[in-house]
C-alpha cells in the first residue's frame, strides 16, 4: 500500500515538473518575442525644417465694376417734357438731364401765393384791430399760424419745381435709359443710370491664410485678356474685417482707367498679389503631412522615436507648405513611411 502512494507521489511530481518547465519555456519564448517586437525600427525619410525668404504666389480672379453707379430719380411726378441726354453721353454732376412738366405746379404755386398775400394783409388788419380791441388774440393767432402754412405750403411747391429739373448726381457716362419724353412718371421713378468709369474697382475673394498677406495700399497688378501684356496699377482700398459663410474675406481694388486702354465694367481680370516677403518662413515639404492642412501634424525625429504633432500651416508654395506654430528651425520630421507609424513607434532613417 506504502509503495502504491508513493508511486502516485512521484508521477504528480513529475507532472508539476513538467508543467512548471512548459510555463517557464513560454514565458522566456513571450518575453523573447517582445523583445524582438520592441527592438524593430520602422524605415523612414526625414528631412529639417527650413527657413527661407519666399515670393508669395497669389493671382485672384475678378470682375471690373463702376468706381460710382448712381440712379437719375424724379423726384417730382408728371410728364417728362424733356430728355437732355442720350445712351452713352458723358455728363458732369450737376448737369441738368430731364425736365417735368411743371404747368400744373405753376398754377398751384400761383393759388399758393395769392393765398399768402392774402393772409398777409388779413393778419396786419387783424393786429391793428386787437391793438383797438377791436379783435381778439385767438383770432390773430389763428391767421398768423394759417398765413406760416400758407408759406410753407409755397416754399414746397418752389422746391417741387426746382426738383423738375433732374440734375446727374455724379459725373459719368449714361449706362441706360428707362423713360422717353411725354411719359408720365412718378416720384421716386428711375429716369436713368450714371456709369462712372473714370476709375474702376475690382472685388476678390481670400482665404484667411490668404487676407493676412494683404495690406491696404498694398500695390496690386491687373492684367486681362482683353490687353495682353498690358499691366495696369491697382491699390488695396479696403479689406473686409469679417469672413463670409464661405470664410472668405472680401478685397476691393482700385485702378484708374487708361484712356488709350480703357475698360468697362463686367470684365474679368487677374489681380496678382504677388511680392517678397520681408520676413524668412518656416517651410516644410508637404508630403510630411499626415492629414489635410485643416488638421495639419507631422512625425517629429525624436531620440529615435517618431513623435506625433499638431502643427498649424500657412502658404503653399509650390512642393513646400509654411509653417505658423507647432515647429522650430531645422526640427527633423518624417517625410515618407509615415502611414507606418504611430506616436512614439521606434524608427531608423535611411538615407
Amino acid at each position: 500500500m506504502k509503495k502504491k502512494h508513493i508511486a502516485i507521489l512521484i508521477a504528480a511530481a513529475l507532472v508539476g515538473l513538467i508543467v512548471f518547465k512548459l510555463a517557464s519555456n513560454k514565458s522566456k519564448i513571450e518575453q523573447s518575442n517582445k523583445t524582438v517586437i520592441q527592438q524593430i525600427r520602422i524605415p523612414v525619410t526625414a528631412s529639417p525644417v527650413t527657413q527661407e525668404v519666399q515670393q508669395i504666389n497669389m493671382v485672384k480672379t475678378g470682375i471690373l465694376a463702376p468706381f460710382k453707379e448712381a440712379r437719375l430719380i424724379s423726384v417730382t411726378s408728371g410728364n417728362v417734357q424733356k430728355l437732355l441726354f442720350n445712351l452713352g453721353d458723358r455728363v458732369t454732376q450737376g448737369q441738368v438731364l430731364a425736365v417735368i412738366d411743371t404747368h400744373l405746379l405753376e398754377l398751384d404755386l400761383q393759388r399758393s401765393e395769392t393765398q399768402v398775400k392774402k393772409l398777409r394783409n388779413d393778419l396786419k388788419t387783424y393786429t391793428e384791430l386787437l391793438q383797438g380791441n377791436a379783435a381778439t388774440q385767438e383770432r390773430v393767432n389763428e391767421i398768423r399760424q394759417n398765413y406760416q402754412n400758407a408759406l410753407t405750403a409755397s416754399d414746397q411747391i418752389r422746391k417741387q419745381l426746382n426738383d423738375a429739373k433732374i440734375k446727374a448726381p455724379t459725373s459719368g457716362i449714361i449706362g441706360s435709359k428707362t423713360v422717353e419724353e411725354g411719359v408720365f412718371v412718378q416720384g421716386g421713378s428711375e429716369i436713368a443710370s450714371i456709369v462712372n468709369l473714370s476709375q474702376l474697382k475690382i472685388q476678390v475673394k481670400l482665404t484667411e491664410t490668404e487676407v493676412y498677406q494683404a495690406k491696404e495700399g498694398q500695390s496690386v497688378k491687373l492684367t486681362t485678356d482683353i490687353y495682353p501684356g498690358k499691366i495696369f496699377e491697382g491699390t488695396i482700398s479696403y479689406i473686409s474685417p469679417q469672413a463670409d459663410q464661405t470664410h472668405s474675406y472680401t478685397v476691393e481694388i482700385t485702378a484708374s482707367n487708361n484712356k488709350d486702354t480703357p475698360l468697362r465694367s463686367g470684365t474679368f481680370v487677374f489681380a496678382d498679389f504677388s511680392r517678397k516677403t520681408t520676413e524668412s518662413i518656416l517651410l516644410i515639404p508637404r508630403e510630411a503631412l499626415t492629414e489635410s492642412t485643416k488638421n495639419a501634424a507631422v512625425y517629429v525625429v525624436k531620440d529615435g522615436k517618431a513623435k506625433l504633432r499638431q502643427i498649424k500651416t500657412g502658404t503653399v508654395y509650390g512642393n513646400a507648405i509654411e509653417v505658423l506654430a507647432g515647429l522650430e528651425l531645422a526640427e527633423q520630421i518624417v517625410t515618407s513611411g509615415q502611414i507606418n507609424l504611430k506616436d512614439n513607434a521606434l524608427i531608423s532613417i535611411s538615407k
